[in-house]
């Protein structure tokens, strides 16, 4: 049951070591959130428009660490761009990923 939350909140993944690799940061949450706090360096890219830049995403050949309020739209974000071969990891709360940055 704790793997389940894991993967769906995030927790699961070193985020200082895949940060530290130049990972790029993409907050999910809709603008409105993030224009009210989002991780220092992060991109803003909606849940609902994730599927429109997988391709830009895969391009970068960086990993991509997900967040956003609480870790399900993040989570379904990672798991969205791993399926296109994109190395993606949930990180979860945007707070939490702001500790690593």
């Amino acid at each position: 049951m704790i793997n389940f939350f894991k993967k769906l909140f995030g927790g699961g993944v070193d985020l200082a070591e895949v940060i530290s690799r130049d990972a790029l940061v993409v907050d999910v949450r809709t603008p409105e959130e993030y224009r009210r706090g989002h991780p220092d360096g992060a991109i803003n890219i909606p849940l609902n428009e994730v599927d429109k830049k997988l391709k830009e995403l895969t391009s970068k050949k960086v990993p991509v660490v997900t967040c956003c309020a609480s870790g399900r739209r993040s989570g379904i974000a990672a798991r969205r761009m791993q399926e296109e071969g994109i190395e993606a990891y949930n990180g979860g709360p945007w707070q939490r990923v702001q500790r690593y940055l």
